[in-house]
């Protein structure tokens, strides 16, 4: 009788159990079954149920996201409504080629001095306050290049300019690196898109000026135009910028989450930097330095080398940012399509590639259509290698690698003028600049040599190893 009690019992407690206890969850169906993706961390929140990368974002972030893609947009702008006018400048100050790249040499000084200290800024009074600041800076020292008449003095004013470039690059991206992870969803290509975007409607404004207007009244009024779009943007950012308010809006849209589940806590982010990590995060930051040079080279020696070279109009000459910023800009709307079909690994080498060709194109055409050709495959090329390189060091070193590889990016751009300018004294400006192709090719090459370091890294960093894993066949 006892026996015959004990076994009912036992054969009772597994229904009991059952009523008691919750069905396993599955794991997560994954939406993205190739590497293609471009910003893997995200797809464990992504395949979420009910998650903010499922829901529309609140109207504060939305607001915010617009206000800070206007100011990546002025960034552009202003920056190239400068560079349209270095040849006008150079003639004015009566600089040789050496000279002039020693000028341009102080705004690679003074942003990079500033990129330094802009990060702990950020850290004190927050990024958006900061980027604000540099909103009034930046058009205020566009001004001051025109007013100069000798080399000493525009390397003065060029120094101001670069610390106001430096400080308001650094300070964006790292809001925009908060508000992504704010919205959980990958939206960082589309602030570069609109820095490219702004480029190309500024150098296509200096083009139509260039035959017209000195560079005083020119760069004049980019000023006003951009101090009125620092004004009318600066409250939304203000108001709703504040990492307060972001983590607010966030944590209304989000699930509680897993402890193993990425959230947006910064100790729960940062992988474990080990020397593997660290030396990959200095690979990528190497491969944006080769693109970023690329762009900062034709930025200040395109115009110059179609005028004095292939003896371009001053109008036509002004328009080799513009067909390399419009390819670019493109290059970059369609870089998340791009990279959903081919991958990191194809699209850095390709892109690298197609880089280096346009490129030599450009520098070696003998006439100014073929030239104004090579930098629009140029720009095709060089589009999203930026992005995929500071996007990999932030999934193996959180925001850190982020930081490291950015600085390095827009090292690139600032150093390489001067450098040019260097070479274009020792041998020609077509041969100086031929070294963005060589860097180009250079940054296809790294790219392609560490692809499987980068998956063994990310596998052993990234949260959700086993979706992440499947995401990073190529």
């Amino acid at each position: 009788m006892i026996r015959t009690r004990r076994r009912r019992a036992d054969a009772i407690r597994p229904s009991l159990g059952a009523t008691v206890r919750q069905p396993p969850v599955p794991p997560p169906t994954v939406l993205y079954a190739d590497a293609a993706h471009p910003y893997p961390e995200f797809v464990p929140l992504l395949n979420k149920p009910g998650s903010a990368a499922s829901r529309p974002a609140a109207p504060g972030l939305r607001r915010l996201r617009a206000a800070l893609t206007v100011f990546f947009a002025l960034d552009g702008f202003v920056f190239a409504g400068w560079v349209v006018r270095v040849p006008a400048i150079k003639e004015q100050t009566g600089a040789s080629a050496s000279e002039l790249g020693l000028a341009l040499l102080a705004v690679s000084a003074g942003a990079v001095v500033t990129m330094t200290l802009t990060g702990r800024l950020c850290e004190r009074y927050g990024s958006i306050p900061v980027t604000v600041a540099c909103g009034v800076l930046l058009p205020l020292s566009v001004a001051l290049p025109p007013l100069t008449r000798s080399v000493p003095a525009l390397g003065l004013v060029l120094l101001v300019f670069g610390a106001a470039y430096g400080g308001i690059s650094v300070a964006m991206n790292s809001a925009a690196v908060d508000l992504v992870s704010a919205l959980r969803r990958p939206v960082m290509p589309s602030f570069h898109a609109a820095f490219s975007l702004g480029g190309m409607l500024g150098s296509g404004l200096g083009g139509l000026v260039a035959g017209r207007l000195s560079p005083t009244p020119h760069l004049l009024g980019i000023t006003v135009a951009g101090l009125a779009i620092t004004a009318s943007t600066a409250p939304a950012l203000l108001r709703y910028g504040a990492a307060e308010r972001i983590r607010a809006h966030a944590a209304a849209q989000q699930q509680p989450q897993p402890r193993t589940a990425t959230t947006g806590s910064r100790s729960s982010r940062a992988p474990r930097r080990d020397r593997r990590t660290r030396a990959l995060v200095l690979v990528f930051g190497l491969i944006a330095l080769c693109t970023a040079y690329g762009e900062g080279a034709i930025a200040d020696w395109g115009p110059l080398h179609l005028e004095q070279d292939l003896h371009a109009h001053p109008g036509v000459a002004a328009a080799a940012y513009s067909c390399f910023a419009l390819a670019m800009t493109v290059g970059r709307l369609m870089g998340t399509t791009l990279l959903e079909r081919l991958g990191r690994t194809r699209t850095v080498t390709g892109g690298g590639t197609t880089a280096c060709a346009g490129m030599l194109l450009g520098a070696l055409a003998p006439s100014s259509g073929l030239a104004l050709a090579g930098f629009a495959v140029t720009g095709l090329g060089l589009a999203n290698i930026f992005p995929v390189a500071v996007e990999r060091a932030g999934a193996l070193a959180g925001p850190g690698g982020v930081a490291a590889a950015s600085t390095l990016g827009y090292g690139g751009m600032l150093v390489g003028p001067p450098l040019i300018g260097f070479m274009a004294d020792w041998y020609s400006l077509p041969t100086a600049l031929t070294s963005v192709a060589a860097l180009a090719g250079v940054s296809a090459c790294v790219g392609f040599a560490t692809r499987r370091t980068e998956h063994a890294a990310l596998t052993a960093h990234t949260p959700h190893t086993e979706d992440v894993g499947r995401t990073e066949t190529v």
